[in-house]
């Protein structure tokens, strides 16, 4: 839908889970041909080694065009400020993405944000409009009955397209054994300095858990690094509850359809 109604569309690939399955749909909806849009990382400068491989071995295997725009570049033409080294770059890619679209002209972006993740995108469409400033209006966006969707927009306006929209965390994780997609790295893409507790978090979580839980308690500088190491290590015990019930899933359904 998108290759079809937009002018100049762009396919947002990090080397993540869901940008792993949202590259395999590409590939499924366009191969033998050429994919009709490049490929586009924005990069936070804080990414493992082993994801940014993943990302340009993949680009390099499709034959696609792969475009990389960093955080870091738009910290020093000053666009970007942040309080801290140690401060989050998640929230900081939203300018360089910005930037990206004004560079290339590009009116859609095709990425893998889910409803299921956080209230904010459960209100997203599957074709979510901005205005010409990038902004996003939840009050002002489109219907979309029986999977029919309308991508007209003015000169200026773009979309953001969500075709994993409506799948659950147990579907993506399905989807990526069914497929053998398991060089993802999870979520360890470096976006956060809390990221790089989660290997030894993997190997050890009731040990980590209990050291957390102890620092949780302790006043200092430290204090809000912890609070969120902590939040982080209940959340990757959530997630391994869901790989093992997506891996339950795929034994009941293998050589059926999903």
């Amino acid at each position: 839908e998108v290759a079809g109604e937009c002018a100049n569309p762009v396919l947002f690939f990090s080397g993540g889970k869901d940008s792993i399955v949202l590259l395999r749909l590409a590939e499924k909806a366009f191969r033998p041909g050429k994919f009709p849009f490049p490929l586009l990382h924005i990069d936070t400068g804080h990414n493992f080694p082993e994801v940014v491989e993943l990302r340009d071995r993949r680009a390099s295997e499709l034959g696609e065009r792969l475009l990389v725009r960093s955080v870091e570049d738009s910290i020093r033409r000053g666009t970007v400020r942040l309080r801290s080294e140690t401060d989050s770059r998640n929230a900081a890619q939203s300018v360089t993405l910005l930037e990206a679209v004004a560079e290339f002209g590009f009116d859609a972006a095709i990425g893998g944000a889910r409803r299921d993740e956080e209230k904010a995108r459960a209100k997203e469409r599957v074709f979510s409009f901005r205005d010409e400033f990038g902004q996003w209006d939840p009050r002002n966006q489109r219907p979309e009955l029986w999977n029919v969707y309308n991508g007209m927009i003015r000169r200026g306006e773009s979309v953001r397209a969500f075709p994993l929209s409506n799948w659950t965390e147990v579907d993506i994780w399905a989807y990526i054994q069914r497929e053998g997609l398991h060089e993802t790295h999870l979520h360890l893409n470096g976006s956060t300095h809390a990221e790089l507790c989660w290997l030894q978090a993997l190997q050890e979580p009731e040990a980590t858990v209990k050291s957390f839980a102890a620092e949780f308690h302790k006043r200092g500088p430290n204090e809000a690094r912890i609070r969120e190491l902590e939040r982080l290590v209940g959340q990757m015990a959530l997630e391994l509850e869901v790989l093992k019930k997506a891996s339950g899933l795929y034994r009941q359904r293998k050589g059926g359809s999903w």
